[in-house]
């Protein structure tokens, strides 16, 4: 049971009742960050953007996102990005080293591997070893690298959200968020 109550869509008012209106699926995670009348829509703006925007791509952010809720405990989003993970493309073997913490798995490749020891030392650390930073800076773009630090940052925040109110745990919806957000095919 969640140690704070759950905003009901029903009785939302302000910005809480505008974006709990406009989410496809009422998940706990938003009716709890809905208790912030003045960050909800920021931060899920921040969030959807995270989820259709990035050019670091879909299946690279689903595992920094899932780098994020094993080292943080957070169960919540795990339960939530393991169908997005695989409905992007992440293998099933990725999944099971990352839950594992091997990171240096055959189950990667180069890229992967250096994006995934980056995230785990922002993760961990706050700062990057010069090695570690040069190692993703080989693979990736200036964008894609800040893009990363801030799919991270944005996950740790909702790890600690429904970890430290110990949100409960929704059925995994979370496939159905990330595909309201993206483009619609005009010719379908």
């Amino acid at each position: 049971m969640a140690r704070l109550s759950l905003i009901n869509p029903d009785d939302a008012t302000g910005n809480a009742a505008k974006t709990l209106a406009a989410l496809p699926v009422k998940l706990n995670i938003f009716r709890m960050l809905a208790h912030a009348e003045s960050c909800v829509i920021p931060q899920v703006r921040l969030g959807q953007a995270i989820l259709s925007s990035l050019d670091l791509g879909h299946r690279l952010r689903e595992l920094l996102i899932l780098l994020v809720a094993q080292v943080e405990g957070g169960a919540y989003e795990w339960r939530q990005h393991v169908p997005i993970a695989l409905g992007v493309g992440v293998p099933q073997a990725q999944i099971d080293a990352i839950e594992r913490l091997d990171l240096g798995s055959d189950a990667f490749d180069d890229a992967e591997r250096a994006l995934l020891a980056f995230g785990r030392q922002v993760i961990e650390n706050v700062r990057v070893e010069e090695s570690v930073f040069t190692a993703a800076r080989g693979h990736f773009s200036e964008r894609q690298i800040v893009e990363a630090i801030l799919a991270i940052g944005f996950y740790m925040t909702m790890a600690r959200l429904t970890e430290a109110t110990e949100t409960d745990l929704d059925p995994a919806s979370g496939m159905t968020v990330f595909e309201s957000l993206q483009p619609r095919d005009p010719s379908a």
